[in-house]
């Protein structure tokens, strides 16, 4: 976690954005008491407020700021089952080496607005990019983990020139998934969603990490508190309509359009088949290869390096952060 000290810096730092063009930003409020910020798992995001096809929504996201000038910007992008809290080893690697931070909750997930609406990565990638403008970021490396190593190639390709550098985190999308896996209704994956228990969930995210340590708990009792409040029926939606998202987007085909410099880190432990409880076993065999994938999409990016960590599975950042960071950093330095 990061220190007290760090965090009261962070908090103050999201707290004076002020309002820019058409959008609006409502600001962090800095009102954490120094002697309990230990207490408090992340700091309170800012929002951008904007208007997407006649609905009222609010982006939360945070602009984290390191000390001194910013070597600069790294956005980071997060995955289905998780929010922006879950990178906060990468957040404070990132700010020690001296980069300024952006980390959205993308719509439908964490403290964004979970409309009923079609998701694409298309729109996503345009909020993105609205956020970009919003706080005047002409240019960002993109880092994006499983659903978000997905948007950041969507990103990617629709605006190359606001890209930097790409890093891809184990990334969904580096097969297709459909020849294996039926389609999903809707109304069968909201009911799948409303009949998940804090066990259940457990078990789910104990397939993303070969070792299960006692600090990911943390986000097993995040998704209890979030079953338990009034909106969860709106998470439930969200969370299948991003589904389809996912199954309906992946980037393999993207790979080979990317232009700019692009890091792989691939888990070498990591055997994610997105969809996996809907096929049986014999049609999913060969897939979630992600030592083969990795190594694939390596050839297949123009401009492409990998890293392969032998210890980590889907989630590197949480699992071996020390060597995400040097990794991540020592590539965006160059």
């Amino acid at each position: 976690m990061i220190s007290s000290k760090a965090l009261i810096a962070i908090i103050l730092a999201t707290a004076f954005a002020a309002p820019l063009h058409a959008q609006t930003i409502i600001p962090a409020q800095p009102v954490v008491p120094a002697e309990t910020v230990d207490q408090i798992p992340f700091p309170v995001p800012s929002f951008l407020q904007f208007d997407s096809d006649g609905q009222n929504l609010r982006m939360a996201f945070f602009d984290l700021r390191p000390a001194g000038v910013p070597k600069g910007t790294a956005l980071l992008l997060h995955g289905k089952n998780f929010a922006s809290d879950y990178w906060t080893p990468a957040i404070a690697g990132l700010l020690d080496a001296g980069y300024r931070v952006i980390v959205p909750d993308q719509l439908g997930f964490g403290q964004s607005s979970k409309p009923d609406r079609t998701y694409t990565f298309e729109l996503l990638a345009a909020n993105t990019a609205l956020l970009l403008d919003t706080l005047k970021i002409t240019k960002v490396s993109v880092i994006g983990n499983s659903m978000g190593g997905m948007l950041a190639v969507h990103f990617a390709r629709r605006y190359p020139d606001r890209v930097a550098k790409l890093i891809l985190e184990n990334p969904l999308g580096l097969e297709n998934y459909k020849p294996a896996i039926p389609p999903q209704s809707n109304a069968d994956l909201i009911k799948l969603e409303m009949t998940q228990t804090p066990e259940s969930y457990s078990k789910f995210l104990h397939s993303y990490f070969p070792v299960w340590k006692p600090e990911y708990e943390r986000f097993v009792q995040a998704f209890a508190r979030t079953q338990s409040a009034a909106d969860y029926p709106d998470v439930a939606r969200a969370s299948a309509q991003t589904y389809q998202m996912i199954y309906d987007g992946p980037i393999v085909d993207e790979l080979p359009k990317l232009t700019m410099p692009t890091l792989l880190i691939i888990g070498q432990k990591d055997r994610t088949v997105f969809g996996r409880r809907f096929a049986p076993p014999e049609a999913i065999k060969g897939l979630g290869d992600f030592p083969a994938l990795g190594k694939a999409a390596a050839k297949t990016i123009p401009n492409a390096r990998l890293v392969e960590i032998p210890d980590s599975g889907h989630v590197p950042h949480l699992e071996t952060p020390e060597t995400f960071i040097k990794a991540a950093t020592e590539f965006l330095a160059e």
